[in-house]
């Protein structure tokens, strides 16, 4: 119970550094956006063999299964290239709106792990969390048109692959932790060659160096490894739901630095997201309540 919950504490951390993607993000809007994820997911790789070499390069742990290889590389490398896809095809709120059921899609499809069991309050709870999401993005003009079907398709996919990814991991519990260092080096690979074929080269200046790291270092390359390690030990379930806490701190930090203005919104998204994570976990909290009695 102890390691669970410490599993899940771990990748919480990894929600709260995917709150930080959309302000770093916005110091590098001149660099296109493959050009982006090859340099920040090579950093990411290089976070990976750090952790390779520290581990004592034991090169057996990358002799997995190409099941478990090709579900890494889709998850990370397919997720984002769908995304970048789907925002040509469909305006920006549409596509994250849709693309954020993934936390959603989490919660249910961890229903069909050994051992899992899904109940009423655990999809509640994580509905409940999106509709704060919802509350932020449908305010700022989100208007579902069919003539961007493909687009929103597209955004769909994106959050099938990753709730897939995540869900997957759990299952490959005995899959060392160096394997994500490895998925995000052929991400940066696969990354680079998009960027040649389908965009024009952008040499970032000084002032977005740092940020770009910045992005490699936490929300892409720490994030991670965190996540993976929460997906493998930790509260499925409750994860799920309480990423709806990224986009929320996201937009708080756009208002801290001036790069968007408040809303009451923001304050009513985040008491639906903490109200929907407490739904999710309400057997634990009245297991509590009965024990304390």
């Amino acid at each position: 119970m102890a390691k669970t919950g410490k599993a899940t504490f771990i990748g919480l951390f990894a929600i709260l550094l995917w709150g930080m993607l959309a302000l770093l993000t916005s110091f590098c809007n001149r660099i296109p956006a493959f050009e982006l994820t090859t340099i920040t997911f090579f950093v990411a790789f290089l976070i990976g063999v750090g952790y390779f070499i520290k581990a004592g390069c034991n090169w057996s742990q990358l002799r997995q299964p190409i099941g478990v290889w090709v579900s890494g590389v889709i998850g990370l490398f397919g997720y984002h290239a769908l995304y970048f896809a789907a925002m040509k095809c469909a305006p920006a709120i549409e596509v994250s709106l849709i693309a954020y059921l993934w936390p959603i899609l989490i919660v249910v499809f961890s229903s069909f792990l050994p051992q899992e069991k899904l109940r009423w309050f655990h999809v509640l709870g994580t509905v409940v969390s999106f509709l704060g999401i919802a509350l932020l993005l449908v305010a700022n003009g989100a208007r579902i048109d069919a003539k961007h079907a493909i687009g929103y398709l597209l955004s769909l996919l994106c959050a099938v692959i990753w709730a897939g990814y995540s869900v997957i991991s759990r299952k490959q519990k005995a899959v060392p932790m160096v394997m994500t260092g490895a998925y995000c080096g052929i991400t940066a690979l696969l990354s680079g060659i998009c960027h040649v074929l389908f965009e024009q080269t952008v040499v970032p200046l000084l002032s977005e160096w740092l940020p770009a790291i910045a992005l490699g270092v936490g929300p892409v390359g720490v994030s991670f490894f965190a996540w993976n390690f929460g997906m493998k030990h930790g509260n499925l379930r409750l994860l799920g739901t309480l990423s709806y806490l990224a986009p929320l701190i996201s937009g708080v930090l756009l208002v801290c630095f001036g790069k968007s203005e408040y809303s009451w919104r923001l304050l009513a998204a985040g008491v639906l997201i903490m109200f929907g994570a407490m739904i999710s976990v309400m057997d634990k909290l009245f297991r509590r309540t009965t024990l304390m009695k």
